[in-house]
């Protein structure tokens, strides 16, 4: 795990079987496929008549708040895969702990580095304004992925790839609601104020409050680590063992959720519990009966699509712009856990193996 969620990579390092693209493409086609160990030339023109001209191997930045969270593992493997393919580069850097200023240092040393590329989660509503300006000043394009601006602001990115985090809290309350008609109701956060999940926070409360229950919500702090979340879940509903409702909305305070619902048996004594993203255990606990449901956001597209992003923007010279592109909410249950458990894959951050998963049956909307 420490080569996953190290701060720096120079480029990914996933290498598909050479066999099987030789057999599946043309030589050019493969070869460009296996771009990571290629020079720039040669991975923008393996094959005659490939789509892109000699280009040189852009660097993207990555600027992260948690940079050893196990959520961004599966980011990291999109960004990896997305690299690989279009023969790029890539850093992963920032703060381990959602140090702002750590963060802004990161992306100011990218623009004196003459990174090609920056992204990085808009985690703070101001502190960003100045830094993505000076990049975008220099001609390095800036993209925010999982976490946005306020709308309203005038901070300057060029697009926003992630989920719509309001709307994301905003259904989790109106499930909560269905759950729970009227008792406390916790719903821990891990950094009260960063944008990432705020805004779910802000949603949930909204859609509990317009339900007219008489639910008694309690917002709760509980920290940028698993291990120190858990302890104030812990601590939280040793004190508060007469609530009806324990909800999250990161994935550390998910997992913590799902730990301590399962250590008391809450579900047995009438409690319901869900969160946000797809932590092993998390997925386990589910499907195990301790959590009603958790939100799945898709981190792997989160580096995929904005990898992608740049790369169009940069070989286009900017005449393809950018856009926000919404990486989905879909909720997992019991009923729909189980091909999260019988599946390990890169796309969840279960696996270091490429792989291409077969589907099979009708597709659920």
């Amino acid at each position: 795990m420490a080569d996953e969620q190290g701060d720096k990579h120079d480029h990914g390092d996933v290498q598909p079987t050479r066999r099987g693209l030789l057999q599946g493409a043309g030589l050019g086609a493969a070869l460009a496929l296996l771009g990571g160990g290629l020079t720039a030339t040669q991975t923008a023109r393996a094959a005659e008549g490939g789509p892109f001209p000699d280009h040189k191997r852009w660097k993207i930045v990555f600027v992260n708040h948690v940079t050893t969270n196990p959520f961004f593992v599966p980011t990291q493997y999109g960004i990896q895969d997305a690299t690989a393919l279009l023969g790029m580069d890539y850093q992963w850097t920032g703060s381990a702990n959602a140090d702002i200023a750590e963060m802004v240092n990161a992306v100011n040393a990218a623009i004196a580095g003459k990174a090609d590329a920056i992204a990085v989660p808009i985690v703070d509503p101001k502190a960003f304004d100045k830094p993505i300006q000076a990049a975008l000043d220099a001609g390095i394009p800036v993209f925010a992925y999982n976490a946005d601006a306020p709308q309203g602001t005038s901070n300057p990115r060029l697009a926003y790839i992630g989920q719509d985090l309001y709307l994301s809290g905003y259904q989790m309350g109106e499930r909560i609601a269905s759950l729970i008609d009227s008792g406390m109701v916790a719903l821990f956060i891990a950094t009260p104020g960063q944008l990432n999940i705020q805004p779910r926070l802000d949603g949930a409360v909204a859609a509990i409050k317009k339900s007219g229950k008489k639910i008694d919500v309690q917002t709760i702090a509980t920290g940028a680590t698993v291990n120190e979340e858990l302890s104030k879940i812990k601590s939280f509903y040793l004190g508060h063992q007469d609530l009806k409702g324990m909800f999250a909305v990161d994935a550390g305070s998910t997992q913590g959720v799902a730990e301590v619902m399962k250590a008391s048996n809450l579900p047995s004594k009438g409690v319901h519990g869900g969160g946000f993203d797809l932590l092993p255990r998390t997925v386990e606990l589910i499907h195990d009966g301790f959590l009603d449901f958790t939100i799945d956001q898709q981190p792997y597209v989160q580096g995929f699509y904005t990898v992608v992003q740049a790369f169009v923007f940069l070989a286009s010279g900017g005449l393809v712009g950018p856009a926000n592109v919404n990486t989905g909410l879909k909720f997992v249950t019991k009923g729909t856990v189980d091909p999260y458990l019988s599946t390990a894959t890169r796309y969840e951050g279960k696996s270091t193996k490429p792989q291409i998963v077969p589907h099979t049956g009708g597709i659920k909307g």
